[in-house]
């Protein structure tokens, strides 16, 4: 190492930190992989508590902390931990909360809030031709991790696999229509979600959580045997393993 030149201290303890949602956490996946295998950290990740099964499967996690709504919730139990690094890729009120609680060396990525909001009310786009995944990498390429090109991971317990098309008794090929979402802006409404699956061929799926089940049964009801809905009856786990 030349002369003066810093060298970052050994990696052995990592806080990854992703409250929401459940795209947001998987996109999560190549840095957590990345850290585990260039690294071989020790890696813990903080979520909220609704999206914990989505982490249970993967490997490179050592720890999974969770909260209902607060930081204050695990805050005594983080600061025994005593990481050497906290990768922020949430990067809100609440993260920052936390880092400043935490008191240990924290990285974050570009979150582009300013850019986001530009596109979004004035159309005008300032926005990076870059990848979401590449810029929570950015975050710990100071440490030498580099992306991999795996792609993504999602990790389901075998006790989880659904063979829904058996359960159903479907003998032809099905399409999987997840209708749901954590925000209402992002959720079509159920006038289009009966108009796609009319448009689709043979027997439609309907995934969601427990907030889609009227709408899907309402769809279901008025497309007959053709459209099955499953929202609300299945878990996170076992809606993934029907769509891969």
């Amino acid at each position: 190492m030349p002369f003066g030149e810093k060298r970052n201290p050994p990696l052995k303890k990592i806080l990854i930190v992703r409250f929401s949602s459940i795209g947001d956490i998987v996109l999560t996946t190549p840095v957590l992989r990345c850290l585990k295998l260039q690294l071989g950290a020790e890696l813990h990740f903080l979520t909220k508590k609704a999206y914990r099964e989505l982490l249970v499967a993967n490997p490179h996690l050592d720890r999974i902390w969770t909260i209902e709504r607060r930081v204050s919730e695990v805050l005594p139990a983080l600061r025994k931990e005593r990481f050497d690094l906290v990768v922020d890729l949430h990067r809100n009120l609440r993260s920052l909360q936390l880092k400043w609680h935490l008191r240990r060396p924290s990285v974050s990525f570009q979150k582009l809030n300013w850019e986001k909001w530009l596109m979004v009310r004035f159309k005008i786009d300032r926005l990076p031709d870059r990848h979401i995944v590449d810029r929570y990498l950015d975050a710990v390429r100071t440490y030498g991790v580099q992306y991999d090109g795996q792609g993504l991971d999602h990790f389901i317990p075998p006790e989880q696999e659904v063979d829904l098309a058996a359960a159903l008794g479907l003998h032809e090929p099905f399409t999987a229509f997840a209708i749901g979402a954590a925000h209402a802006t992002k959720r079509l409404p159920a006038d289009k979600i009966l108009a796609v699956c009319r448009r689709l061929p043979g027997p439609v799926v309907l995934l969601g959580g427990p907030g889609e089940q009227a709408v899907g049964r309402s769809v279901a009801e008025q497309l007959g045997d053709r459209v099955h809905d499953t929202c609300g009856r299945l878990s996170l786990q076992q809606s993934a393993s029907v769509v891969r």
